[in-house]
């Protein structure tokens, strides 16, 4: 059980850490405004997925909330991460920026999966 509790706290940490602090930088770093338009995207579109960004990480990282909102979460990060690889690759990116969101959908699948360990317990 703790060992449960301490990967899940740890994956979802890492994922909650990131999301806030990629958040973060939608908004304070001019280089990710930079990006979003080599990438083809509206400017708004930033703006909306930082805002997705922190409300998913709170959903994420706040005990209370109720599993079933946690898991829209868990979806709508999944579907970021995967858009991400895409759009970094359909653009010729460098390998590592269609990786690396690849690495964090796998660290999200391992959040997801001791949830439902935890909560079967």
């Amino acid at each position: 059980m703790k060992k449960n509790k301490i990967i899940y706290w740890t994956t979802t940490g890492i994922i909650g850490t990131m999301m806030l602090f990629s958040a973060y930088q939608y908004f304070s770093n001019p280089k990710v405004e930079e990006g979003f338009a080599h990438l083809g995207f509206p400017n708004y579109f930033r703006v909306e997925l930082g805002l997705a960004k922190i409300l998913g990480a709170l959903v994420l990282l706040i005990p209370q909330i109720p599993d079933r909102v946690k898991e829209w979460a868990y979806a709508g990060f999944g579907i970021v991460f995967v858009s991400a690889s895409i759009a970094h690759f359909n653009n010729g990116d460098a390998v590592s920026m269609v990786i690396s969101p690849i690495v964090f959908l796998g660290i999200l699948a391992v959040s997801n999966r001791y949830l439902h360990k935890l909560k079967q317990a």
